[in-house]
C-alpha cells in the first residue's frame, strides 16, 4: 500500500498517531492518579492499533504480534498493576505537580514544535511522508513523557511518565519499515524490567518516608 499524502495509509496512521499524542496532552492535564492511569491504558490500546496498522501497511505480519504484546502489556497488565498499587497504598487523591497544569501544557506545545523542527529537516528526502510524520509524533510523545516525569512529584505519576516515554519509542520502532521484531521485543522486555524496578522504588519511598511525594527527597538531602 502506498503511503504518500492523502492516501488511506497516511491518513489512518496520522489519525492513530495523533490520538496517541493527544492522550499525552490529556495525561498532563489530569489531576487525579486514577484518571492518569485510565488515559495511559487508552494510549496503550491506541499504540497497539498503530502497530497493527503498520503491520498491514508494511505487509509485516510480525507487527501483529507486537500489537498483541502492546495491548496486553500497555492497555491491560500495566494499568491493572498500577490500579492495584494505588489501591494498596491508598493513593486516591490529586496528582502533585512541580509546575502548574497550564505551564505544563504550554511546555508540551513547545516540545511538539521542537520535534517538528528536528525531525522533518533531518528526514527530508530520506524517508516516506508516512515515516516522517510517524517519527515526528513519536519524538513528541517521548518528550512529553519526559515532561510528565519532570512536572509530577508523585512517584507513580513519574513511573507513568517513563512508560509513556517508552510508548513513543515503540511508536517510532513500528513506524520504520524493516525494524526487526527482536528489537521491539527486547524494548518491551526492558520496559517491563524498568516498571518492576520502579515499583520496588515506589514501595521503598512509601515505607521509609510514608509518602510518595518525591519532593520530600529534596528536603531529606538538605535542598530547599
Amino acid at each position: 500500500m502506498t503511503s504518500g499524502f492523502g492516501t488511506p495509509a497516511y491518513d489512518v496512521s496520522h489519525l492513530i498517531g495523533g490520538g496517541v499524542l493527544l492522550l499525552s496532552f490529556v495525561m498532563l492535564y489530569q489531576r487525579r492518579i486514577g484518571a492518569v492511569i485510565n488515559v495511559f491504558a487508552v494510549q496503550g490500546a491506541l499504540l497497539a492499533c498503530a502497530a497493527a496498522w503498520q503491520g498491514y501497511v508494511q505487509s509485516a505480519p510480525e507487527l501483529y504480534l507486537t500489537a498483541l504484546i502492546a495491548f496486553g502489556a500497555k492497555a491491560v497488565a500495566i494499568p491493572l498493576a498500577l490500579r492495584l498499587l494505588v489501591g494498596r497504598l491508598g493513593l486516591h487523591k490529586a496528582v502533585e505537580t512541580s509546575i502548574g497544569i497550564g505551564a505544563s501544557l504550554a511546555a508540551a506545545i513547545g516540545l511538539v514544535g521542537l520535534s517538528v523542527l528536528v525531525v522533518l529537516p533531518v528526514t527530508a528526502g530520506g524517508a516516506t511522508p508516512l515515516a516522517r510524520v510517524d517519527l515526528t509524533i513519536a519524538l513528541s510523545v517521548v518528550l512529553l513523557g519526559m515532561l510528565a516525569m519532570i512536572a509530577r512529584r508523585n512517584a507513580i505519576s513519574q513511573v507513568i511518565g517513563l512508560l509513556t516515554l517508552e510508548n513513543g519509542l515503540i511508536l517510532a520502532a513500528v513506524g520504520v519499515a524493516g525494524m526487526p521484531l527482536v528489537v521491539e521485543l527486547s524494548t518491551a522486555a526492558l520496559v517491563l524490567m524498568v516498571a518492576l524496578v520502579a515499583a520496588v522504588v515506589v514501595f521503598q519511598i512509601r515505607d521509609r518516608l510514608d509518602t510518595l511525594d518525591t519532593h520530600v527527597l529534596d528536603r531529606a538531602r538538605g535542598d530547599s
